[in-house]
């Protein structure tokens, strides 16, 4: 399982929010790029990181900053936020971002997503953001009748590379990740999920390793470990070790 370090960026800086709302941000870091690189130095090996303005805008709002962040470090980085059409999934991944994740557009154009995932193989995944059990659109301002399952399901033969599906009710809130529903749309989905959303302490790390569904292939962690309720070297470890003793 990938430990994914999330990196959110508003206004040029480093920041979490609580539930999705942008009056909540926290500034953690003003300097991204450092971050980023204090990331690598810990050992992880993926960056998770998101424009939050560019989710609000739909557009990339804040390209100076995650471009100096693919200066800094050379970990493999998927990156979602405000992208909505094939110039910016191309400009993207011609720039060094490893993989794109598409919310919004999974939604409102799902053809979009598949005709990036036949240009792209392996370098989209499809971020399933969901509010009281639906999927939120547009930087989690809005709220389908779409399940997550349904989403997913929309897209199990288009080779996208994975689901990120955050819960955004537990989002930044330190409470818990929503282990059962990851479990469930893992199970169902033949394309592999991330969890993401109220990581609150490395028992969420353990709890997840100890679901052992294969199909999981990660978690994102923002606040905890900006927080220092997860230390890196401790969730590494225990990863690794699950990953060693497993077949």
């Amino acid at each position: 399982m990938i430990l994914f370090p999330a990196i959110d960026l508003k206004d040029g800086h480093c920041v979490r929010l609580q539930r999705g709302e942008m009056a909540s941000a926290t500034v953690f870091h003003d300097d991204p790029a450092a971050q980023a690189a204090d990331f690598a130095r810990a050992g992880f090996t993926w960056l998770h990181c998101v424009d939050l303005n560019g989710a609000f805008e739909g557009q990339s709002v804040n390209a100076a900053a995650v471009k100096a962040i693919r200066a800094a470090i050379d970990l493999p980085i998927e990156l979602g936020g405000g992208i909505r059409d094939m110039k910016a999934i191309a400009a993207w991944l011609e720039a060094g971002i490893t993989r794109v994740i598409l919310g919004t557009v999974a939604l409102t154009n799902p053809s979009l997503v598949k005709e990036a995932a036949r240009a792209f193989p392996g370098k989209i995944v499809v971020g399933a953001d969901a509010k009281g059990g639906k999927i939120a659109t547009q930087g989690w301002a809005e709220t389908s009748e779409v399940s997550p399952v349904e989403l997913g399901r929309r897209f199990e033969d288009a080779g996208v590379a994975a689901v990120l599906f955050t819960d955004v009710d537990r989002d930044g809130l330190l409470k818990g990740v929503n282990v059962s529903a990851t479990v469930e749309l893992a199970r169902v989905l033949s394309i592999p999920v991330i969890a993401s959303g109220g990581v609150g302490g490395i028992q969420d790390v353990e709890n997840l390793l100890a679901a052992n569904e294969p199909n999981i292939e990660g978690v994102v962690i923002g606040r905890a470990l900006y927080d220092g309720r997860i230390d890196p070297a401790v969730a590494l470890t225990l990863v690794n070790a699950v990953r060693a003793n497993r077949p």
